[in-house]
């Protein structure tokens, strides 16, 4: 690789890192809010929290990186040519596109990590999100081990407690038991604990009492224990194995669907080719976005004003791009042999980078755009 083209592979590489990590953090906290909310109020630790989170940041990575390339791309153009960096090597001879080969090499990077992301590291990402999901949900112990709160672990059911000794014992436990509307039952206890049976958890209480009352006739039963043994397996809900979603698939198993595979998703197998091959062709738009953004910048002239009308031109060509690349997707999975539309927003995107590179290194094109000093102007100087 030439000199130059290291040097300028560093600079879009350094601001690549520097922008992804700002976007990632902005896109990460927005849904961590809505995420802390719901996994500490259903009484989950920090801990599993931080879990959660640090298994949702592979694919909002993978949704951030084409953006940066993109930001990197313009942002780094836009300072090289007011540096007049790139003005110097367009006048020793360099073409567009011997200018834009160490962006084709930047792009290529950013594409090698989506492809990673895409079919290795989110897809394990989110098949361990799934299972420490269905985990958590049956994780009956956080769900009552919360004091001070009226919890409700499951439908008819009610518990609280006022507080949890140092020892791990509930204090002043009430618990009511709605399930059947024949007969309500109540349970209160001194103090009681939480343990683990051979099978289900069971809930041991002290010193209290049940009080059971009879809807049709009427009559109440009121029992005095000084202990008291609840199985919690009532509780628990055996429910199947939830179904896995695209997400937690192999690539391998998205571009062979079978019978069986359909029927457990409930996706149809267009469906599921379309998001097989999206895995193969989404990270090149990474590709077609760094070049887009420097070809277009180069369509300007040095300006101490800066490349702005480029820029807005480069966000224009990104977001037709964009909605060209939703419209295929969607269409992608209505028709046999669909999936062969994921690939024209990549293909389309470099395309038109070709496409605009070769007018930017046309002679008359290249000094026309841009605000600066007129003909005029240089020759009065």
């Amino acid at each position: 690789m030439a000199r130059f083209d290291r040097y300028l592979l560093s600079q879009f590489l350094a601001l690549f890192g520097f922008f992804s990590l700002i976007l990632v953090l902005i896109y990460w906290i927005n849904r961590a809010v809505g995420l802390f909310d719901r996994i500490i109020g259903d009484g989950q630790s920090a801990l599993v929290f931080l879990e959660i989170s640090l298994l949702t940041l592979p694919n909002v990575i993978r949704v951030v990186l084409p953006v940066s390339a993109f930001v990197a791309a313009v942002y780094t153009t836009n300072r090289l040519t007011q540096d007049g960096e790139l003005v110097v090597m367009q006048a020793t001879g360099f073409s567009a596109f011997r200018l834009a080969r160490p962006v084709m090499y930047f792009g290529l990077c950013v594409s090698v990590m989506l492809i990673l992301l895409y079919n290795v590291i989110v897809p394990a990402s989110r098949a361990v999100l799934a299972d420490r999901t269905a985990e958590i949900s049956a994780n009956l112990t956080a769900r009552f081990l919360v004091e001070g709160q009226f919890m409700h672990p499951a439908n008819g059911i009610t518990f609280y407690i006022r507080d949890i000794s140092d020892n791990g014992e509930l204090l002043d436990v009430f618990m009511a038991d709605d399930r059947e509307q024949s007969t309500r039952t109540t349970y209160t206890a001194r103090k009681a604990l939480l343990v683990r049976g051979d099978v289900d958890p069971k809930l041991i209480m002290f010193d209290g009492m049940s009080q059971s009352y009879d809807t049709a006739k009427k009559r109440l039963a009121v029992t005095l224990f000084s202990d008291f043994t609840y199985d919690l397996g009532g509780l628990l809900v055996a429910n199947a194995p939830d179904a896995r979603s695209l997400d937690e698939l192999s690539t391998l198993e998205l571009l062979n669907p079978t019978a069986a595979l359909t029927k457990e998703t409930g996706a149809t197998p267009e469906a599921l080719l379309s998001e097989g091959h999206a895995r193969l062709g989404q990270p090149f738009l990474a590709l077609a976005t760094a070049l887009i953004g420097f070809a277009t910048l180069l369509l300007g002239a040095f300006s101490r004003f800066g490349l702005w009308r480029q820029i807005v031109g480069a966000v224009v060509v990104l977001i037709v791009l964009q909605m060209v690349n939703n419209a295929a997707t969607s269409a992608s999975v209505k028709m046999a042999g669909g999936w062969a539309l994921v690939y024209v927003a990549p293909v389309l995107g470099i395309v038109m980078a070709v496409g605009i590179l070769w007018i930017a290194q046309r002679p008359r094109r290249r000094h026309s755009a841009g605000p600066g000093p007129t003909s005029a102007e240089r020759a009065h100087a």
